[in-house]
């Protein structure tokens, strides 16, 4: 049986590529766009540019997750003299919106649950250190997230 995280990037592949065939979006060659082919880009090797199709569908995951994230902000309570109460049924599917298209992001940056994952423990490790080192505006440097790949 997959892990979670690997079941979860093949059902989001699964639906973007249902959404692209359901609202005809083409590549460039006139094929059916699917997330295979923008992994596939985005793995080549080759530098990508701003007319490139992986960089157009990352912007606009990008602006989807943004607008997720904003989402989630109207339902947080910042008037401290509110009744009102947190909807945490809503917060919880705000949050998995936003799962929806970091995963869609993550798949066209050409990675894979087990990319995330290394990445992940890479980029940890460097936050822990960042925090034992004191890490402020003074000491950023961001010559620490060059190894990591």
């Amino acid at each position: 049986m997959p892990c979670k995280l690997e079941e979860l990037f093949s059902l989001q592949e699964k639906l973007n590529d249902f959404v692209f065939a359901k609202q005809d979006l083409r590549d460039k060659n006139g094929n059916v766009l699917t997330m295979e082919a923008l992994r596939s880009q985005a793995q080549n090797g080759e530098p990508l540019g701003p007319n490139t199709e992986v960089n157009q569908w990352l912007r606009k995951y990008l602006e989807a997750l943004t607008d997720e994230s904003k989402e989630l902000g109207e339902e947080l309570l910042w008037k401290w003299w509110s009744k009102d109460k947190l909807d945490m049924q809503n917060i919880k599917i705000e949050i998995v919106d936003q799962l929806h298209f970091w995963l869609s992001l993550a798949i066209t940056a050409g990675m894979d649950a087990e990319k995330v994952f290394d990445i992940y423990m890479q980029k940890n490790k460097v936050n822990i250190e960042r925090q034992n080192a004191s890490y402020s505006k003074e000491t950023k440097n961001e010559s620490d997230n060059k190894g990591i790949d």
